[in-house]
């Protein structure tokens, strides 16, 4: 008695409250828990922790989403505070979903630290759909269609070869050969120009913390501000993340600049033609073609401001080289540790190409098996692990569930490289599951998607392909990969960000070629 006199609990007053509290924690539930719209239920998904929250992993993120596809479904839901976030873990649900719904999941969810303090809404990547994205995309579509891109395959070809001769100078750095030739290359297409011979150089350096900057801020879960969007109001919020923007737009605007300033210089040498004119410029105006110099001469038609061409170029020129230079690498780890499958497409490149000319892109056609274990490599070493996330602009139902509108969707490639349906026994390195019975590349629902999904597909797709190929046709016309006996590679030592980075590694490399004779080979710009 005493004690319902102290608190209340035999007054009226105290039913009422009860009444409420629970009033509000029915409110809540329906608020929070895993249901979709009217009635029909979110795919299933871990059991919330906290508060109907039941967040994605912190650490090892693409391994942990693998698990729990596995455990609760091709479809995952999750949920942080009001936020449904859907995970797309197979083949079939991604086509379904990712590429058929593709115009419902053009959008991006709003990302405050990544998506607007590092990049100000300029970063083609991360931009959200719009008026704003559709200028982007549609000026930098016109330039790396694949029409385009062929007139870019001689230069892609000699770097090929310069990377050869690095190999063969010091094939222990091979890892930061790679990256050198995946920079040259965009660097030529962004910018008309070709990386410095040095790794240490400034400018690459500049180039690769931007690129880091970006791993960092994207990575989800990195920035509190992202679920908490007042914290970038509170004074000295987010202090590294906006001294991490005016780096990268400096650099985007000095490379326009830099292009910029050699147009001048090609217009100034067309309009006077005098000899003491052609012996002053000829040696200055280095303005070739590229992404840069188009933009610049098209302003009018693309209607970009200053900051947007320098940031539409450099993000561009910092995504391309980062994951191809990921991607050579994973040809270059899959070799070591997979010999009967390098045999293969050494036996390919001997019979296609033989030892007395070096490949080139003619020879793509004929190449299936060098195809089919790049395809592999990729699967099995994805450049992308968990994908950029996409937000649903309308409710998508698929097979009894729904994405409701304004859910993150996220298409695991990690996970769906491990798709034991399109890909029986997923951890075994296996090229001739992308073959036919006749030793031809498939054409069917083994389709897997590396670049992205829907309209959201990488727009550098067509150059990356033909990087990748031109640079795994030299490797391995060139070169056997050895795994060194004394130091075995971790092939699951990869940094844990969105576009993962392997561990160092050490290989050996065993010239196919006589070495002054392959040597000489890749001097010869001319060799065919």
């Amino acid at each position: 008695m005493m004690l319902e006199a102290l608190t209340g609990t035999g007054s009226p007053n105290y039913a009422a409250g009860v009444v409420t509290v629970v009033a509000i924690l029915v409110v809540l539930y329906k608020k929070f828990s895993l249901s979709g719209r009217k009635g029909i239920p979110l795919p299933p998904g871990p059991p919330a922790c906290w508060f109907w929250s039941n967040a994605l992993p912190a650490v090892n993120i693409a391994y942990a989403l693998t698990n729990l596809v596995r455990e609760y479904g091709p479809v995952v839901s999750f949920r942080q505070g009001s936020q449904v976030i859907i995970v797309i873990g197979s083949m079939e649900a991604a086509a379904d979903i990712m590429e058929k719904e593709g115009g419902s999941l053009v959008d991006r969810p709003r990302s405050i630290a990544a998506g607007e303090i590092l990049s100000n809404g300029m970063s083609l990547t991360m931009a959200r759909s719009g008026e704003r994205f559709r200028r982007l995309r549609k000026a930098v579509h016109s330039h790396l269609q694949p029409k385009a891109v062929e007139t870019y395959q001689d230069m892609q070809r000699e770097n090929a070869m310069s990377f050869i001769l690095d190999m063969l100078n010091d094939p222990t750095s091979h890892q930061k050969h790679a990256q050198r030739y995946a920079t040259s290359v965009v660097l030529r297409v962004t910018y008309g120009k070709s990386a410095p011979t040095a790794s240490a150089d400034p400018e690459l350096v500049r180039i690769r913390r931007v690129v880091e900057h970006f791993q960092v801020a994207v990575c989800p879960g990195a920035y509190l501000v992202d679920r908490v969007p007042l914290l970038r109001y509170l004074p000295g919020y987010g202090k590294q993340l906006y001294e991490w923007h005016h780096e990268e737009l400096e650099l985007f605007r000095h490379q326009l600049r830099r292009v910029e300033s050699e147009v001048v210089r090609g217009t100034l040498f067309d309009k006077r033609t005098s000899i003491i004119h052609i012996l002053l410029y000829r040696d200055q105006d280095n303005a070739g073609p590229s992404l840069t110099k188009a933009l610049l001469e098209n302003t009018e038609e693309h209607q970009l401001s200053t900051d947007e061409m320098s940031y539409l170029t450099g993000s561009l020129f910092g995504a391309g080289s980062d994951t191809t230079a990921i991607g050579i690498t994973a040809t270059v780890m899959a070799a070591a540790c997979h010999p009967l499958a390098q045999a293969k497409v050494h036996e390919e490149l001997d019979m296609v190409i033989g030892p007395d000319r070096t490949p080139i892109f003619n020879d793509s056609s004929s190449l299936p098996q060098l195809h089919a274990f790049l395809l592999e490599a990729l699967r099995w070493r994805p450049i992308v692990r968990i994908g950029f996330p996409h937000r649903a602009t309308k409710d998508i139902l698929w097979q009894g569930y729904c994405i409701p509108k304004g859910a993150t969707v996220y298409g695991c490639h990690w996970t769906l490289s491990r798709d034991p349906i399109v890909f029986p026994d997923p951890e075994i390195f296996n090229p001739q599951r992308w073959l036919d019975s006749e030793g031809r590349l498939k054409n069917n629902n083994m389709k897997f998607i590396t670049y992205g999904f829907g309209r959201r597909v990488c727009p550098g797709l067509h150059l990356a392909n033909h990087s990748l190929y031109i640079a795994l046709a030299f490797l391995l016309w060139s070169f056997r990969i050895v795994q060194r006996p004394d130091a075995p590679i971790d092939t699951h030592a990869f940094s844990d960000v969105v576009t993962p980075h392997a561990a160092p590694f050490k290989i050996d490399v065993i010239p196919r070629v006589e070495v002054a004779k392959l040597r000489a080979m890749m001097t010869d710009r001319c060799t065919d």
